[in-house]
């Protein structure tokens, strides 16, 4: 049935969808904002106090970790690609499956995952009494350190993680030349082949979920939305993820199987557009899609 949807959708989703700006700047507490920031690079959040955030999103590199698969403590291996932190706040749902509706329920998951930090908070917040921590959060929070206000401290923090000013957003306010006539190729393509038909909005994807396989079936080990639901039509559903910054987050997709841009491209028009397309025009989408690298500026 979801099937049959989508594709008497299809039609509708090309003439309704656009892309928006992202803004230069965002309403955050910045007390909050700081302690979050000293706490996102915090190997003490680990059991082992040797993986922070930062360790599978690195700020400096599109806001992931540049491989297949994230690790965690002992060198544990998990089973799906670390999506960017760089602008999550402009996404529907957090983690790949939705199992997060926010920042705050994001930021609780891997502290307390036995793959990655494997902690837990009611040690998590002992240990951390005993440090300088204490005094952070009591001149912030009247009761201290919790597990409600450390994770309400770091999803403050990644509120400020927004890549504004990309040169597509410079376009989409007016500035022709901003782009090249290639890159404006590469944008029309983008519509008229569907792509926009799932990546759209302010975060160029992130606000609803899809197949992955739509029209052919894709082999994955993972079962996206169906781990969460347990509804048969939600196999193989994920959210989908940002194009912002693409060209800086690969590899590419849940399970991370394809390395470059353009292999990505080619995948996507194959399983889930079902519409022939050229080496040429998936060309001009990847000079397109590398327009949405933005600029980040961390708070300090």
């Amino acid at each position: 049935m979801k099937h049959i949807l989508i594709l008497i959708s299809f039609a509708f989703f090309l003439n309704a969808t656009n892309i928006t700006p992202i803004p230069n700047k965002i309403d955050f507490d910045y007390k909050k904002a700081l302690l979050g920031k000293k706490l996102f690079f915090e190997t003490k959040l680990s059991i082992d106090n040797t993986i922070s955030c930062a360790t599978c999103h690195d700020l400096n590199n599109g806001g992931d970790d540049g491989l297949k698969t994230s690790f965690g403590v002992e060198g544990k291996i998990g089973d799906v690609n670390a999506p960017t932190v760089l602008n999550s706040v402009f996404n529907f749902s957090q983690f790949w499956d939705g199992r997060a509706k926010d920042l705050k329920e994001q930021a609780a998951g891997p502290i307390e995952n036995p793959v990655e930090m494997a902690h837990n908070f009611y040690n998590l917040v002992k240990n951390l009494n005993n440090t300088e921590y204490k005094k952070d959060f009591e001149i912030i929070y009247d009761d201290g350190i919790t597990k409600e206000n450390i994770v309400d401290a770091i999803a403050e923090f990644e509120k400020t993680l927004i890549t504004p000013d990309s040169r597509f957003d410079k376009f989409l306010k007016g500035d022709e030349t901003a782009l090249t006539e290639y890159e404006k190729e590469g944008y029309e393509i983008f519509k008229n082949k569907g792509c926009i038909a799932c990546h759209h909005g302010i975060n160029v994807g992130g606000n609803h979920y899809n197949k992955f396989g739509v029209l052919s079936h894709i082999e994955s080990t993972n079962l996206g939305r169906y781990n969460i639901t347990k509804d048969e039509e939600d196999k193989y559903y994920f959210k989908v993820p940002t194009l912002r910054n693409v060209e800086l987050t690969s590899p590419y997709f849940h399970d991370g199987r394809e390395d470059s841009l353009k292999d990505a491209v080619e995948t996507m028009a194959l399983v889930q557009l079902g519409r022939p397309i050229t080496n040429e025009e998936i060309n001009k989408i990847v000079a397109f899609l590398k327009t949405l690298t933005g600029k980040l500026e961390i708070i300090k």
